[in-house]
């Protein structure tokens, strides 16, 4: 007596279908990919020299209820560009005063 379903027949009609939706959920899945890669979101984080955040400014259309995690990941990607930045700014005023030394007791013999 054999079982339908069972291994040795195989499951063609139902193997066919889930064929069918993973190929419909991927298409859904790059379809979402496209409109998200579409959209703008706007995060803006100003520091100061002394490395504190002195504006946070956040568009409107970047916040999403349902997504709080992406706007914390937003917030700290800014400040950290922001710290970057501030840091290579220093970074270039400081090199004015070592002039050749190439930085911290370079070449220098103590």
């Amino acid at each position: 007596m054999a079982k339908r379903g069972g291994f040795s027949g195989g499951m063609p009609g139902n193997m066919s279908n889930l064929m069918k939706q993973a190929q419909r959920m991927q298409r859904q899945m790059e379809e979402t990919t496209k409109e998200l890669e579409s959209k703008e979101y706007t995060v803006s984080v100003t520091v100061s020299g002394k490395k504190e955040v002195t504006s946070v400014k956040i568009s409107p259309e970047a916040v999403d209820p349902d997504d709080v995690e992406m706007l914390e990941d937003m917030i700290m990607a800014a400040v950290n560009e922001a710290f970057r930045q501030m840091e290579e700014d220093s970074a270039g005023a400081m090199a004015k005063f070592t002039g050749g030394l190439g930085g911290l007791g370079g070449g220098l013999p103590f």
